[in-house]
């Protein structure tokens, strides 16, 4: 409609007007501005639509990628290694792993080639190489014969090979092996020796050992013969030698000879007619000589040989010839066994001392290898068999004191240019590094004790220093100009191959997510991590690079801790604003044993920098660590250990800390699981302890309730319990129907699975009808059953999960042949009549009320059952600041993948067929199984091997929680689940977007001239 009136309409541009009016014009002149608008809003949109057209389209894969996330591969402690030198093809060392990892690593450059993670069950027995093309290994008690092709570890055949009882591995590949059915690999497994094709892995022959009763420790096959030996013990009391014949697995020849005082340990071989063994008490060595079928033993006190030993004596494995070493307590000897048959101890060395297996240099000539650590520095030394006198190579290496004691070392040799022989070291750490040693120098290190991460926890970064001089800002802003208009440049695709290159280099400056200082969105942060060898690891969110590592002195071999066990990893101190001159600290605990009884150890870590602030060496035991939510002035958090006496001890050991929890002890409650016997128990604070000796940081406890699962009907396999620290944003949970529903949230909840007897087993060790699958949710305070289900025809492994007032678990179904997810919500009826939306406006409700765990609680649940395809190895939930974005479930697969499924996937309230308001609420429609999107899993196409766990941290930034998942592998990345509602992503091109303002701009003063122009000639015609 076109407005006119006696008076001019108001322009919606600033326009110039003549001073003289014609009256004639009047009317077309809003037609005219009209016209002129719609001709500047086109033009506008077309130049914004040319702009953006100009934007690249970026995958995920592309733009986001090791941007946001960093994945890092790992292969664990070396145990097994065999180096492939040849000069054909490059130069490798393939090793086995205590992760049960098979791996192929350059030996320039200690990069992995290739790896194959096995099961945890499938543990790696021996390895060697065949033909120099093949990687050989035995695994799984000497069950499970596989070939692996050596470039690049493709499997070349598997051979499953049964045997009737448990016994020793043993592999043995002949040295002279031919591709021909007549040269076979020999292994001894499961009582029983086979011989197996080189070609196809296929058995030709197996020889049964269960009716002769022998244990058999050796497999010996003299070059060019054809016979292979399988020596042994029967009853620990007698030695028996068989010669087998290679061909055909017939019986040749069988010798044996008693011994009264028994043999135990290993029995090591010298030669191929000499052994070497101790006695059960480890007292008098044996030395075992076969002549013309004959066997010969001879006894020789070790006392007697090497005066001044004391007990605890071990024979050493490493295989010289004629030559053995025994182990002391202060320390290694090597003996010589001469052709007479005596023992002639021809040096000692310190026990600290490491040394390899024997290597052949030529024939009749070996040489093995020394290693000693000391001050900071390693000390390597390479001698010949026949001459030990001497040092053939002497080096030393400086090594950073963190990496601890040597525990292995592997050796291989090459010729230099004058053609005599240069030797490289492999060396295994105290913290299950692995480092190559040449010529003075260490080549390569790996951190591969970040495989066998067991606890984890993070940190804040210090807070950046404020002032900055001039010079910088003008820098920073000349910096922030150069590199938006070289983003323009690459955006209008102008930009040269170098400045790409600057582009890149800008951008990942730009993002500023290696720091070490903690930026306002919470993204930069430490990841602490604790690994089976008791060293912690400083992590950077931002790139994972190590920021400190540190191998705590609490958790290393001693006298005092014999076999030191990482436990638990908690938060000590967490400085806030006020609080900023001290530095926040992690507490460790460990345990001096593998019993619950055995005596704990405990360290606290300076989270910055991983220096060891203090170190309680072996104190009380420890079960249970609980983290209580109260702080002293200094902000260190009270923690309560339990010990298996059930008393509680607590740390911080100050007055201050003995004075607050005095007053809240009546608010403290815990339980405890004992999964063997069936029983859930709740505890208590009683009183101080009564030993005798006054302590005012130990305490009785009383036992306040128990929950006995019958042994005949119920197993315990699981249990789950809330975070402490998740943020629940609201109780109250309105509805389709506007009804409003009140989410049970307690932190009391446990979440426990039970299954039948007969069920505890293994998927299919048990028939539908044997198997009942029970859940419970049970109030840890009062040890009251919220709720209980029961799921027939189902058993374990449960992985679970529970958050807010919802718990998911994941499990197998027997009847249907396929793993489920099912899903339990609790919510609160006692505060149904709050119901009135009016009422929860102006505060007219009682969700403020305290909530008391010993009020018998309304409760009323929701549950619901999915189909689910994949087996699961761990779930998780994400968590945010204020738990206000939607949750995701993370579901490590079987697949080691993690994928992120949306929570409304297993809303129980779903239905066949919602209603328009159901689907205006978000609630799909019921299906029976859960889908699974391949863009949801967050790990891409990486794989966390050996996944094990799933840590979410929220960011400050309310949309993002940070997802870190550990295994053999480590991976990390940044999730919005609900999307990045609250921020621009980093790559934001802000140029882009002032020239888009600009040109707006200059098009609309461009169409405001051009209107001008023609209102005023239309006015003068």
């Amino acid at each position: 409609m076109i407005y006119c009136s006696n008076h001019d309409p108001p322009a919606p541009l600033f326009f110039l007007y003549s001073s003289q009016r014609n009256p004639a014009t009047d009317l077309e002149q809003p037609k005219s501005n009209l016209i002129a608008m719609a001709m500047a809003i086109k033009l506008s949109l077309l130049l914004l639509f040319f702009l953006s057209s100009l934007i690249p389209t970026f995958s995920l894969f592309e733009d986001q990628v090791g941007f946001m996330d960093w994945h890092q591969r790992y292969i664990g402690k070396v145990k097994h290694a065999v180096f492939h030198t040849q000069k054909a093809g490059r130069k490798r060392v393939v090793v086995s792993t205590e992760e049960n990892v098979i791996a192929s690593l350059d030996l320039r450059r200690g990069e992995i080639f290739w790896r194959h993670v096995l099961g945890s069950n499938d543990v790696v027995d021996k390895i060697d190489i065949a033909l120099g093309k093949y990687v050989i290994t035995l695994s799984s008690e000497g069950s499970i014969l596989r070939a692996w092709n050596l470039p690049d570890g493709q499997m070349v055949w598997e051979s499953f090979l049964s045997g009737s009882k448990s016994s020793k591995a043993l592999l043995t590949v002949p040295a002279n092996l031919k591709v021909d059915l007549d040269s076979p690999i020999f292994v001894y497994g499961g009582a029983c020796l086979y011989a197996i094709s080189s070609i196809d892995g296929e058995i030709l022959w197996k020889k049964d050992f269960t009716a002769e009763g022998i244990d058999v420790h050796q497999l010996l096959l003299p070059d060019g013969s054809d016979v292979v030996h399988a020596v042994g013990v029967t009853d620990l009391s007698q030695f028996d030698t068989y010669e087998i014949n290679v061909r055909n697995g017939g019986l040749l020849k069988h010798a044996s000879a008693s011994f009264p005082g028994g043999i135990s340990g290993e029995i090591l071989p010298i030669s191929s007619d000499k052994f070497v063994a101790l006695d059960a008490r480890s007292s008098i060595l044996v030395l075992i000589s076969m002549k013309e079928g004959q066997i010969d033993l001879q006894q020789t006190h070790v006392s007697d040989l090497i005066h001044g030993s004391s007990g605890n004596t071990v024979i050493l494995p490493s295989k010289l010839s004629g030559i053995f070493s025994i182990s002391t307590d202060t320390f290694i000897a090597f003996i010589k066994v001469t052709n007479e048959g005596k023992l002639d101890v021809m040096q000692k060395v310190d026990k600290m001392v490491v040394v390899s297996d024997a290597l052949s240099l030529s024939e009749g000539e070996q040489a093995f290898a020394l290693v000693q650590h000391g001050d900071s520095k390693i000390h390597l030394s390479v001698r010949l068999v026949h001459d030990m006198s001497s040092n053939h190579l002497k080096e030393t290496v400086k090594m950073d004191h963190e990496r601890g004691y040597v525990h292995k070392i592997f050796i291989n040799n090459y010729v230099r240019t004058d053609r005599s022989h240069g030797f490289r070291a492999l060396i295994v750490m105290e913290d299950h590094s692995l480092l190559l040693l040449q010529q003075g120098e260490i080549v390569w290190s790996r951190d591969d004790g970040l495989a066998s991460v067991i606890a984890v926890t993070t940190s804040e970064l210090p807070v950046e220093k404020l002032g900055v001089s001039v010079s910088k800002v003008e820098r920073s802003l000349f910096e922030w100009l150069k590199g938006h208009m070289l983003k323009l440049k690459g955006t209008l695709m102008l930009a040269t191959p170098d400045e790409v290159a600057a582009i890149q280099k800008i951008r990942l400056q730009s993002s500023e997510k290696s720091k070490m200082t903690r930026d306002h969105n919470g993204f930069r942060r430490l990841l602490i991590v604790l690994t089976r060898a008791g060293k912690l690891f400083a992590l950077h969110t931002g790139d994972g690079r190590v920021v400190w590592s540190s191998l705590l002195q609490s958790l290393r071999k001693s006298d005092q801790c014999t076999d030191p066990t990482g436990l638990k990893l908690h938060q000590w101190q967490i400085p806030h604003h006020h609080a900023l001159d001290n530095n926040p600290s992690v507490l460790v605990v460990g345990r001096c044993g593998l019993s619950l009884s055995a005596s704990s150890a405990m360290s606290i870590v300076d989270a910055y920098t991983g220096k060891e602030l203090h170190n309680m060496g072996p104190a009380h035991s420890t079960v249970q660590v609980i983290s209580l939510p109260f702080s002293d002035s200094t902000e260190q958090q009270l923690h309560l250990l339990i010990d298996a006496d059930k008393r509680a001890h607590l740390y911080p050991r100050t007055p201050e800390a003995a004075e607050i929890f005095q007053r809240e002890s009546e608010n403290v409650y815990w339980y405890s699981v004992e999964a063997e016997a069936g029983i859930l128990r709740g505890y208590g604070v009683k009183s101080s302890c009564n030993l005798g000796v006054p302590n005012e940081y130990c305490f009785e406890t009383r036992n306040l309730w128990s929950i006995v699962f019958p042994s005949e009907s119920e197993r315990i396999i699981a249990t789950v319990t809330r975070k402490a620290n998740e943020v629940v944003h609201t109780q109250a949970k309105v509805i389709a129907d506007e009804d409003v529903m009140y989410k049970y949230v307690s932190k009391n909840i446990l979440f426990v699975a039970t299954v039948s007897p007969k069920a505890s087993g293994p998927i299919g060790s048990a028939t539908p009808d044997e198997s009942l699958l029970v859940v419970h949710l049970v109030d840890t305070v009062t040890g009251r059953i919220l709720h209980r289900m029961s799921h027939s025809g189902s058993q374990g492994p449960v992985h679970a999960v529970l958050s807010e007032n919802w718990v998911v678990y994941h499990y197998f179904n027997l009847r249907a042949h396929k793993y489920e997810i099912s899903v339990i919500e609790i919510y609160d009826q006692s505060r149904a009549e709050n119901k009135d939306v009016l009422k929860l406006i102006v505060g007219k409700h009682n969700l403020t009320a305290p909530v008391s765990s010993y009020s018998r609680p309304e409760v009323t649940t929701r549950s619901q059952s999915y189909f689910f395809t994949h087996s699961v190895k761990a779930i998780s939930v994400t968590s945010t600041a204020k738990g206000i974005t939607s949750k995701h479930l993370l579901i490590g697969t079987i697949g080691d993948k993690v994928l992120a499924l949306d929570k409304r996937f297993v809303d129980p309230r779903r239905s066949l067929n919602p209603t328009q308001a159901e689907k205006e609420e978000g609630l799909l429609p019921l299906t029976d199984a859960l889908p699974i999107i391949p863009q949801s899993y967050i790990t891409h196409a990486f794989k966390v091997e050996g996944l094990r766990g799933i840590e979410t941290v929220p960011a400050k930034l309310e949309s993002t929680t940070l997802v870190f998942a550990y295994g053999v592998d480590l991976f990390f990345t940044r999730l919005a689940p609900s999307r990045t509602y609250d921020s621009l992503t980093e790559d934001f091109n802000y140029a882009l977007l002032l020239l888009t303002i600009v040109a707006l701009v200059v098009a609309i003063f461009v169409t405001w001239v051009l209107s001008e122009r023609k209102d005023l000639q239309d006015k003068w015609r």
